[in-house]
């Protein structure tokens, strides 16, 4: 894939997400699934669609009449500071957000099938093209996805999240596969029940997902009375765009409220949210935002840090970062005073390791206590040498302290890390913690490095610096199913290809005669290959036997009804 300065500049561990898109497989038939969805989009949602949307499309370089090739779609993209890139159906949520972070629209490469042509229950190349990529071209809402993503991908997950993203990947992967049996749909719904029935109190990921789903997914937007489109789901969706405007549909203000509505990805929605305008959409982001331990830090974010399972970051308040797995903590008078990580540890300042303190130096994990040095009324991270000296912390000397919490350190000092003016980190020798008669700490183990903050002010997932960790993402395990054609299905491929030779006028209108025979004698339920000879026919016969034959598919296979009504009347 061709790429703009955009993907280039993405970290290791999300390229690991990024596949081919693989054009050349689009068959005939999937070129005229998009065609048929977006000719429907461009007339109904100019009526109903925030005013972004048209234009948006144009300065996306999405066009009407073929699927789009990333290729060239990333060249109109970057001109609007964005970029695009082809994954896998559903990828995990934190990995989905910090994509959108740094400006990439991460794009599902397969399209869905002509018998789910009105909703899908995967993403496909409709929904992430057609649905979200437009909107991009406003600045403001563009700014929204962004800050989401910055914020989303730091969002503390809890460890049966995972267990859900995954359940919700097989079901959607099968629902979107013909040739999955009911009884396999049925397994994998229960499967998705038993594990959401199991997932306890909901994780920040989870919130801050449905705040995504009812805004970037399904949102509405301008009066409650009468709004207009703007959600990706909405806007890839036949059905629902339709649907989504009627009375039957609850409509309500959105509020931070809209957290603690849950959704199901396979389903139409109850109900949705009306933002007022893109700028509501950062206000109650940001709400959000200050109640996430990213901002709140504390103890109840060293316990997010813990229960996640994961690696995360704790900043403290000099500004020093530690990103570990956090396993341990020592609680004094309803304080957090010291934590451990096991396992492999960076200690960074402004999301970068800090030269020599990356996983090399720390990879069986790191200790260090919170809090004041007692003996002194100075902040410690604003301690100078001179202050240090008063109170018996030297250079190369052996010294002795203690913490307001009770912690003891004894070991020889050999080196201070400053940054901005604060400090940062103390190394000792031959060191020995301790605390209320507990060993945390002893010379065996190496040189110490204690950290310096009184306060954890920030905790969130991931590590501080992901390529200095040495983070990767493994893709899923379970990959969407490709479709495999038997000979029959060929053959109709063959008959769209035929059609689109006639569209494109290097054949003759007269062989849709012969098509149109074809299929009534071979393709019995066929009925998507039918709207397109009606619209190219000129043969007033022709014509008159088709729409009578779309109008009886009609009753007989539902999900073909919009786009028929659009093409005959």
């Amino acid at each position: 894939m061709d790429s703009n300065q955009i993907i280039n500049n993405l970290p290791n561990h999300l390229k690991s997400f990024i596949v081919d898109q693989e054009y050349a497989r689009y068959s005939a038939q999937n070129h005229s699934v998009w065609r048929a969805v977006m000719k429907q989009n461009r007339t109904y949602l100019k009526k109903v669609a925030h005013s972004s949307y048209l234009k948006g499309l144009k300065k996306s370089g999405i066009t009407i009449n073929r699927i789009p090739n990333l290729n060239e779609m990333n060249k109109s993209l970057e001109k609007i500071g964005w970029a695009a890139v082809t994954v896998d159906g559903f990828i995990p949520p934190s990995a989905f957000m910090e994509f959108q972070k740094h400006r990439v629209l991460v794009i599902a490469a397969d399209i869905r099938s002509a018998d789910q042509i009105e909703y899908t229950p995967a993403p496909d190349i409709i929904h992430e093209a057609a649905g979200h990529a437009p909107i991009i071209a406003d600045r403001e809402y563009a700014d929204y996805l962004k800050n989401f993503g910055e914020i989303g991908s730091k969002a503390f997950s809890s460890k049966s999240d995972y267990s859900i993203y995954e359940a919700i990947r097989h079901l959607s992967i099968l629902k979107a596969d013909p040739a999955t049996s009911a009884n396999s749909i049925k397994t994998a719904e229960n499967l998705l029940s038993k594990v959401m029935d199991n997932a306890g109190m909901p994780s920040e990921m989870t919130l801050i997902r449905n705040l995504h789903w009812w805004t970037v997914e399904y949102g509405l937007v301008g009066n409650i009375n009468n709004p207009k489109i703007y959600g990706a789901g909405l806007l890839s969706s036949i059905g629902e765009s339709k649907s989504a405007l009627k009375y039957n549909v609850k409509k309500i203000l959105y509020t931070i409220d809209a957290k603690d509505y849950s959704f199901d990805i396979t389903a139409p929605q109850p109900q949705l949210f009306v933002t007022p305008n893109f700028k509501h959409l950062n206000t109650v982001l940001e709400e959000f935002a200050n109640q996430m331990a990213i901002r709140t830090g504390g103890l109840g974010g060293i316990m997010k840090a813990i229960e996640s399972g994961s690696t995360s970051t704790l900043e403290y308040s000099s500004g020093l970062q530690v990103s570990g797995t956090f396993t341990d903590i020592i609680i004094h008078m309803g304080s957090p005073i010291y934590i451990n990580t096991t396992g492999p540890t960076t200690l960074n300042y402004n999301n970068k390791v800090i030269p020599g303190e990356g996983t090399e130096s720390h990879k069986d994990g790191f200790g260090s206590p919170i809090g004041k040095i007692k003996g002194t009324l100075t902040p410690t991270r604003f301690l100078s040498d001179s202050d240090l000296d008063n109170i018996g912390i030297e250079i190369n000397k052996k010294c002795k302290f203690s913490f307001e919490s009770g912690i003891k350190v004894e070991g020889i000092l050999v080196r201070t890390i400053r940054e901005d003016g604060k400090l940062l980190l103390l190394s000792f020798d031959n060191c020995v913690v301790s605390h209320k008669g507990k060993t945390l700490f002893e010379p065996a183990w190496g040189r110490y490095d204690m950290a310096i903050g009184e306060t954890i002010s920030s905790a969130f997932s991931g590590p501080a610096d992901a390529d200095g960790f040495g983070l990767r993402f493994d893709p899923p395990k379970e990959k969407t199913h490709k479709i495999i054609y038997d000979e029959k299905t060929s053959s109709l491929n063959n008959l769209y290809e035929k059609v689109g030779k006639i569209r494109e006028k290097k054949l003759g209108r007269s062989e849709l005669k012969d098509i149109w025979a074809e299929i009534q004698t071979s393709y019995e339920k066929e009925w998507l290959l039918p709207t397109e000879i009606f619209e190219l026919a000129n043969d007033s016969t022709l014509k008159k036997e088709v729409k009578s034959y779309l109008m009886e598919k009609k009753q007989t296979q539902p999900e073909s009804s919009l786009i028929i009504d659009s093409v005959v009347n």
